[in-house]
């Protein structure tokens, strides 16, 4: 594969879970990375990530962070909090398609091998969290509201990619997060 190739980005996220998946996260070096994206150079690397860990995250946390805004915005002006929650959580998981179920399962396991990585996951869902909250809130939902809401609304979606990312899980991303969505907001109405 040649430097000059399109989807740099994507090839350098690709390598860097086939390597840590194969050597370890520790183990593996951003020039292995680059070498294995197509003879790309830790220059390039460095391009596109500040550094070896962000090339897991950087990608899909902006990416995801826009989408729920967007809709969360787009949702009709009568939409409850939670239905514009739903609304983002909707655009966002329609981009999770089948043939990324295995990507995320092994995602998913170098992450868990990792307390660098876990500690990152963690700051991701944070950030998910706030701009989810910071859309509600452009909404005029009021801050406890819109917290809460956002909450629920991530957690949802979190608890939903651990069950699609299982190999033997044959419903959509979208599917998933809707039931979780229902669940959770059903268990809140439990607590008073």
């Amino acid at each position: 594969m040649a430097r000059w190739e399109p989807n740099t980005r994507e090839r350098l996220v690709r390598a860097a879970l086939d390597l840590f998946t194969e050597q370890g996260y520790d183990a593996t070096t951003v020039s292995e990375i680059a070498e294995r994206a197509g003879g790309l150079t830790k220059m390039t690397f460095f391009r596109h990530f500040p550094d070896k860990r962000e090339v897991l995250f950087a990608a899909g946390q902006e990416i995801h962070s826009r989408l729920l805004a967007e809709a969360i915005a787009a949702a009709p002006a009568p939409a409850t909090p939670l239905q514009a929650v739903a609304a983002g959580l909707d655009a966002v998981t329609a981009t999770f398609t089948d043939d990324r179920r295995e990507f995320a399962a092994r995602l998913r396991a170098v992450i868990a091998g990792n307390g660098e990585l876990r500690e990152r996951a963690t700051f991701k869902k944070a950030g998910l969290t706030a701009a989810v909250r910071e859309a509600l809130e452009k909404r005029g939902v009021p801050e406890l509201t819109a917290s809460l809401a956002a909450e629920l609304g991530i957690g949802a979606y979190y608890r939903a990619f651990d069950q699609w990312a299982d190999p033997a899980s044959e419903q959509t991303l979208t599917e998933l997060t809707r039931r979780a969505l229902d669940q959770l907001r059903a268990a809140t109405a439990t607590l008073d």
